[in-house]
C-alpha cells in the first residue's frame, strides 16, 4: 500500500455524500444550528459558523438548505439542545481516532461510540489520549478532477499562499492547502472566487504523522469501525492518522 496518497480518501469521502447526501445534509444543518445558537446568525462575526458554512459548500449543500438551517435556529424553531462532545481513542493497529458528536443525549452517545470501538478491535480512550498527536488546521484539498484537465500546481501553491496560507503539499496529484483555523475561511473565500473548487473545506484536526496498515483484515476492522461511526446519526467527524488506502487497493 506504499506510495498512495495519504489524501486519498477524501475520494471515498465524497462517494459516500453522493450515495447518502441527505444525511449529510441533516448532520451539516444541526452543526449550522449549533453554531448560530453559539454565536449568532451573522457569519461575518461567528467565525464557527462561517467555517461550517464553508464545510457545508464542500460538500454541495444547496445555499437554500445552509439559509433555512441558519433562519431555523435563529427563530428558535427548534428547542432541541445539543452539546458537542468529542471521543478519543485507538483502533486496530494502534490507529490514532478522534470523533466529532452532537448530541442531546450524552450516555446514549458514549454508549454507541464505546461499543463500535468495542466492537472493531479498538479501544475507547479517556480526553487527552491521542488529541497531542494532532494539530487544529484549516485543510483544502483539491482533487485531480480526472477529465484530462491539468492543474497547474504552482499557481495554486503562489495564489495560496498570497491569500494568507500558512503551507501547500502536493500529495501525489492531489493538492492540500493548510490554514491557521482564524485564516481558513478569508483564504477559502479568496481562492474560491479565482474558480479554484475544493473536495475538501474544513478546520479539523490533522494528525502531525501518519500510519500504513499491511496486514487485509485489520484493514477490514479499520474500514468497519470508521463506516459504524459515520452511520452514527450522532457523529458529525471521524479522524483518525490512518493512511487509507483507495477503494481499487483494498
Amino acid at each position: 500500500m506504499a506510495g498512495h496518497s495519504k489524501w486519498n480518501n477524501i475520494k471515498r469521502k465524497k462517494g459516500a455524500a453522493d450515495a447518502a447526501r441527505a444525511k449529510i445534509y441533516t448532520k451539516l444543518g444541526r452543526e449550522i444550528q449549533v453554531a448560530v445558537r453559539a454565536g449568532g446568525p451573522d457569519p461575518n462575526i461567528n467565525r464557527p459558523l462561517r467555517d461550517v458554512i464553508a464545510k457545508a459548500r464542500s460538500q454541495n449543500m444547496p445555499n437554500d438548505n445552509i439559509e433555512r438551517s441558519i433562519r431555523r435556529a435563529a427563530g428558535a424553531m427548534d428547542t432541541s439542545d445539543f452539546e458537542e462532545i468529542r471521543y478519543e481513542g485507538y483502533g486496530p493497529a494502534g490507529v490514532a481516532f478522534i470523533v466529532r458528536t452532537l448530541t442531546d443525549n450524552r450516555n446514549r452517545t458514549a454508549g454507541d461510540v464505546r461499543h463500535a470501538f468495542d466492537r472493531h478491535g479498538g479501544n475507547l480512550g479517556t480526553t487527552g489520549c491521542v488529541s497531542f498527536m494532532f494539530q487544529e488546521r484549516g485543510i483544502l484539498v483539491l482533487d485531480d478532477p480526472g477529465n484530462g484537465e491539468e492543474i497547474d500546481a504552482e499557481v495554486l501553491m503562489m495564489e495560496a499562499i498570497e491569500a494568507g496560507a500558512e503551507d501547500f503539499e502536493d500529495d501525489e496529484g492531489t493538492y492540500v492547502i493548510y490554514t491557521v483555523p482564524e485564516d481558513f475561511a478569508d483564504v477559502l473565500e479568496t481562492l474560491e472566487a479565482s474558480g479554484w473548487r475544493f473536495a475538501e473545506a474544513a478546520v479539523r484536526p490533522t494528525p502531525d504523522s501518519w500510519i500504513d496498515v499491511d496486514d487485509a483484515d485489520v484493514v477490514e476492522q479499520l474500514n468497519r469501525l470508521i463506516d459504524r461511526l459515520d452511520d452514527n446519526d450522532d457523529v458529525q467527524d471521524v479522524w483518525h492518522n490512518w493512511n487509507r488506502p483507495d477503494d481499487d487497493e483494498e
